[in-house]
C-alpha cells in the first residue's frame, strides 16, 4: 500500500536523526506520487526548539518549489504533530497529513486536540493517524530506552 511505502521512507528519515542522537522523527513531503523533500528533527544540533522534522521538511518543500504554499501536498510524518507543527502544516496549506505514532503528550492531530479541523482557521486538511504505528512506535521507544540506560551508567 503507497501510505506503507511513503511511512518507510519517513522512518528512513526517523532513523537519521536517531544516529545524530535526535529524537527520531521523520518527515516526507509527496506531490503527486513524487517525494519532493525528506526531513528530520535537528533540534539538538542547532539547539533550535522550532526544528521538528515537519519544520524541516516544509522548509526544504517551499525552498524547491519557490512558493510557501504547498496545496496538493501530502506530509508523512512517523509521530502526530505538535502545536507549532500543526500549525505551519495549517500556514502551509498541506492537503492530508498521514502519521505513525499517536502522541499523548504533545500530540494536536487528535490526541489533545485536533487543531486541523478546526473551522475557524482558514485551512483545514485531512488526516491519517496510526500507519504503521507499531514500527514508529518501537523506534521512538528503544531510542528512550537507551537514553534512560545510558543515564543510568552514568549515575
Amino acid at each position: 500500500m503507497y501510505k506503507d511505502y511513503y511511512m518507510t521512507m519517513a522512518l528512513s528519515s526517523a532513523k537519521k536523526a536517531m544516529k545524530n542522537d535526535e529524537v527520531p522523527v521523520g518527515a516526507i513531503i509527496v506531490m503527486n506520487d513524487i517525494v519532493i523533500a525528506r526531513g528530520y528533527n535537528k533540534k539538538e544540533k542547532y539547539q533550535d526548539p522550532t526544528l521538528h522534522a515537519e519544520i524541516d521538511v516544509i522548509k526544504k518543500a517551499t525552498r524547491l518549489l519557490k512558493t510557501w504554499n504547498l496545496s496538493g501536498a501530502d506530509v508523512y510524518v512517523t509521530l502526530e504533530p505538535c502545536l507549532m507543527c500543526t500549525g505551519a502544516l495549517i500556514a502551509a496549506r498541506i492537503r492530508r497529513l498521514f502519521f505513525g505514532a499517536w502522541d499523548s503528550k504533545y500530540g494536536c492531530c487528535g490526541s489533545l486536540l485536533n487543531v486541523s479541523k478546526d473551522v475557524r482557521f482558514n485551512h483545514q486538511f485531512e488526516i491519517e493517524g496510526g500507519i504503521m504505528e507499531i514500527e514508529c512506535q518501537k523506534l521512538l521507544t528503544d531510542f528512550f530506552k537507551e537514553k534512560r540506560e545510558a543515564h543510568k551508567c552514568l549515575l
